[in-house]
C-alpha cells in the first residue's frame, strides 16, 4: 500500500510522544513518509538535508495527529436492540433486561441467525464511521456466538474487515462474554464445554490475538474467567477484562496478575485495584459511551488512575446494546464531559494508550521509524477534536503513507 517517498510540509504536528508535554506540539512542522514508515519529521526548519529534494506536499497549515485507535469494540454482531433502549427509558436496569432474556442473549439469536456475509455486510457501515472520523486501527470482538461455530464466524468476519478497508484490526476472543440459554445455571459447563474448545479452535485457525471475557455477575465469576486466562497463556495470547462495570468482583485484580494488557469499564473499581493495575502495566479503558447509554450514576476513578500513573485510553465500546456508537470524537467529548478528562488525556486515550492496550508499539504516536497511520484535521489546536459535539472536522487520513 505503501507510495513513493513524500514529505508533508506546513503543518502543526501533535506527535502524543509521552513525556512530551501540551500534545507534543510542534509548529511549522514537516513529516518524511517512506515505505509506510515515518522517516523523520519535526520543525521544517530543523529537516536534515536529506528530505529537501523529496517530493513535498502542503497540508496548508492543517493539525496532524497520530490516527485514532479504537481499542475495544463489538462491531460484529447481528440485529440491534432499539426495543430495549425504549425498555431502559422506561426504568428497567440493564441487568433486568438482561435477566429478562434481552441483553447480550437477544442479540446472540440474532448474530447466530445470519451469515458471515451477512455479519461482514452490516459491520462494514460502522467500520466506515470510524475511518471517516480518523481510525486507523479497530479492536474487534467475539462474544455474541457463545458456540464454536458462531465464534469462529465473527473472528473471520473481522479478519475479512481488514481485506475490505483500509484499516488494521485486531481481534478478541471473547467466548466468555455471557451464558447461552441452553448453559443457563451451568456457566461452569460452558467454559468446559463451549468456550475453552472454542479457543482452542479459534486459536488453530490464527483467529485471534487477544482473549477478553466479562467478569460480572450477569457474567462470569473470577474463577471462572482465570480458568480462560489459564488456556489464553497457555496458547502464548495475551489477555484483557471488561471488569468492575456494575459491582466490584475482583475482576481487575484478576487482570493484573495475568498481565492483562488492559481492564475496561472500571466503575466501581477500588484503590487496591487501581495499584494492581499500575504494578502490571495494565492499561484502564475508560468507556462513556455505556455509561451514557445505561444512564449509569458511579463515574471510574480518574483520579486514582492518574494518582498510580495507570495510562488511560479511551474507547467507543461500540456494540448493539449498551453503547451503539460509532464516534470516538463524540466519545473524548464523553470522556472530558462525563469524567472530567483533560482533552489531552482523551486524544492520548484515543492514540498512545490505545496502542499500549492492543500490544502495539508501532502506532499511536508520531516518531521515526512508526508507521504512517496519521489524521489531518480542519483544526488550530488538538483540544478542538474532544471540544465540539457533532462535528467531524477530518480533513484526510493517511494510512501506510498513503492519503485515503
Amino acid at each position: 500500500m505503501s507510495s513513493s517517498p513524500e514529505l508533508l510540509t506546513n503543518l502543526n504536528l501533535a506527535s502524543m510522544t509521552a513525556g512530551n508535554g501540551e500534545y507534543g506540539l510542534v509548529g511549522n512542522a514537516a513529516i518524511a513518509i517512506e515505505a509506510g514508515r515515518i522517516a523523520w519529521c519535526g520543525r521544517y526548519d530543523e529537516m536534515p538535508p536529506d528530505y529537501a529534494g523529496w517530493r513535498q506536499r502542503s497540508l496548508d497549515g492543517r493539525l496532524v495527529t497520530p490516527a485514532l485507535i479504537d481499542c475495544h469494540t463489538h462491531i460484529v454482531f447481528g440485529g440491534n436492540r432499539a426495543r430495549e433502549f425504549e425498555m431502559r427509558l422506561q426504568g428497567a436496569t440493564y441487568e433486568e433486561v438482561a435477566r429478562a432474556g434481552g441483553g447480550i442473549v437477544a442479540t446472540v439469536s440474532a448474530t447466530r441467525a445470519a451469515s458471515e456475509e451477512e455479519l461482514l455486510n452490516s459491520a462494514l457501515p460502522r467500520v466506515d464511521a470510524l475511518l471517516a472520523e480518523g481510525a486507523s486501527v479497530i479492536e474487534i470482538k467475539s462474544g455474541y456466538g457463545l458456540d464454536t461455530d458462531t465464534e469462529l464466524a465473527m473472528l473471520r468476519v473481522a479478519r475479512k474487515i481488514a481485506a475490505q478497508r483500509p484499516v488494521r484490526v485486531k481481534t478478541t476472543f471473547l467466548g466468555a462474554h455471557a451464558v447461552p440459554a441452553e448453559y443457563r445455571g451451568r456457566a461452569d459447563a460452558y467454559i468446559d464445554e463451549v468456550c475453552i474448545p472454542a479457543l482452542e479452535k479459534a486459536h488453530a485457525e490464527g483467529l485471534v490475538d487477544a482473549v477478553d471475557g466479562f467478569c460480572e455477575g450477569i457474567g462470569f465469576m473470577s474463577a471462572q474467567i482465570e480458568r480462560v486466562f489459564r488456556k489464553a497463556a497457555g496458547l502464548g495470547l495475551p489477555v484483557k477484562l471488561h471488569a468492575e462495570q456494575l459491582s466490584n468482583l475482583g475482576g481487575a485484580k484478576l487482570a493484573a496478575r495475568y498481565g492483562a494488557l488492559s481492564a475496561d469499564h472500571l466503575e466501581y473499581l477500588d484503590e487496591a485495584g487501581v495499584e494492581a493495575m499500575s504494578d502490571a502495566g495494565t492499561v484502564a479503558v475508560i468507556l462513556p459511551g455505556a455509561f451514557y447509554t445505561l444512564r449509569e450514576t458511579q463515574a471510574p476513578p480518574i483520579e486514582l488512575f492518574r494518582k498510580y500513573k495507570v495510562a488511560m485510553a479511551v474507547a467507543t465500546d461500540c456494540n448493539p446494546g449498551s453503547s451503539p456508537i460509532t464516534s470516538l470524537l463524540l466519545t473524548m467529548n464523553m470522556a472530558c464531559t462525563l469524567f472530567r478528562m483533560t482533552p489531552e488525556e482523551a486524544l492520548a486515550g484515543a492514540t498512545r494508550n490505545a496502542a499500549t492496550a492492543l500490544g502495539l508499539t508501532d502506532t499511536g504516536t508520531v516518531a521515526s521509524g512508526r508507521r504512517a497511520d496519521l489524521a489531518v484535521w480542519n483544526a488550530g489546536h488538538p483540544a478542538e477534536l474532544a471540544y465540539r459535539i457533532g462535528y467531524n472536522p477530518l480533513h484526510s487520513r493517511i494510512f501506510e503513507g498513503v492519503a485515503q
